[in-house]
């Protein structure tokens, strides 16, 4: 995978953008962590060649799977919050959903709550992803040697871990 480089909203970061990431990941719980790591390790066998842009924002921290280095070109989001993993889907009104695996009602977005990993094995999220991709302008080049950029960090953020419990 090539590494491109990192931008920060606070300047250029010394470590890679894959070190980066991995430090982002590591503020999460151990379990939420592993979901993250596994489920990115997923998207990115399933989208092979997409630019990776990250963002570590004041809510979640997100990798998008896009079809060239701009934003909107985005196929998918992963999105990871302190107790759970969605994978986003920006053009979600328009796709196919037969088994109602897509959550959401607006006027473009749906998201899949991921709980373990293994789902995006199934056929189903397999199709949903398959026909993000035919949906993308431009097209997912799966021979192109796919990116990994940091493209944001937010200097102020909610707590990556879980609220105690009483």
């Amino acid at each position: 995978m090539h590494v491109g480089p990192q931008r920060t909203s606070g300047g250029r970061s010394t470590a890679s953008p894959r070190r980066q990431l991995a430090a982002f990941l590591a503020r999460y719980e151990p379990k939420t962590a592993a979901l993250a790591g596994a489920t990115l390790a997923k998207l990115r066998a399933q989208l092979p060649g997409a630019h990776q842009l990250v963002y570590d924002n004041f809510n979640a921290l997100v990798v998008g799977f896009c079809s060239s280095p701009r934003a909107s070109t985005v196929i998918c989001s992963m999105g990871v919050y302190p107790r759970w993993v969605n994978l986003y889907f920006f053009c979600g009104s328009d796709l196919p959903d037969p088994e109602h695996l897509l959550a959401g009602s607006g006027s473009m977005v749906r998201r899949i709550k991921v709980e373990d990993a293994s789902r995006l094995d199934s056929a189903a999220v397999k199709a949903i992803l398959a026909d993000a991709v035919k949906l993308t302008d431009p097209p997912l080049d799966r021979t192109a040697r796919a990116t990994l950029v940091i493209r944001a960090v937010s200097k102020k953020q909610r707590s990556r871990r879980s609220p105690a419990r009483p």
